[in-house]
């Protein structure tokens, strides 16, 4: 399965699945305040940290991968378990690059001009998920050619 982003899929994006995206996100923006204020800020800040809108996006996701299949009269539970674990697969480099991004503030800060500390963050968060992202599509590349699927 390629993952890739089509700008015309925007358009198909209905009301009621960004309120979705809308909800959970908040909801789980307001369970780290929550945290955060009984714990601390260093606690709630591991809970800001987490993809929000992971769990809608990935109950969406699987849901419409189901529903092109059946369009078509298959069963799309099998397409729809793939696409969720593609999408997680992303969630977590990309979650790996955040936890980069916020060693970056948190160990240079103290020492460095703060711009120039955002500036190596911001940067360093996409370099990282960029580069996991090319690591794990290597190694899924190459663990392929040595296991050949067998008829």
């Amino acid at each position: 399965m390629l993952v890739q982003f089509q700008f015309e899929a925007l358009r198909k994006i209905k009301w009621n699945e960004l309120a979705t995206r809308f909800l959970f996100g908040g909801a789980i923006t307001a369970a780290a305040g929550l945290v955060a204020q009984h714990f601390g800020p260093a606690v709630g800040g591991l809970f800001l940290a987490f993809p929000a809108i992971f769990p809608a996006s990935i109950t969406l996701l699987a849901k419409k991968q189901a529903e092109k299949k059946s369009a078509h009269g298959m069963d799309g539970t099998i397409r729809a378990k793939k696409a969720a674990a593609i999408e997680s697969q992303g969630t977590a480099i990309g979650t790996i690059g955040l936890i980069c991004f916020a060693l970056a503030i948190w160990r240079l800060l103290p020492r460095w001009n703060p711009a120039i500390v955002l500036l190596v963050a911001v940067s360093l968060w996409p370099a990282v998920s960029v580069a996991l992202g090319a690591l794990r599509r290597g190694i899924r590349h190459s663990w392929r050619r040595r296991h050949p699927i067998s008829s």
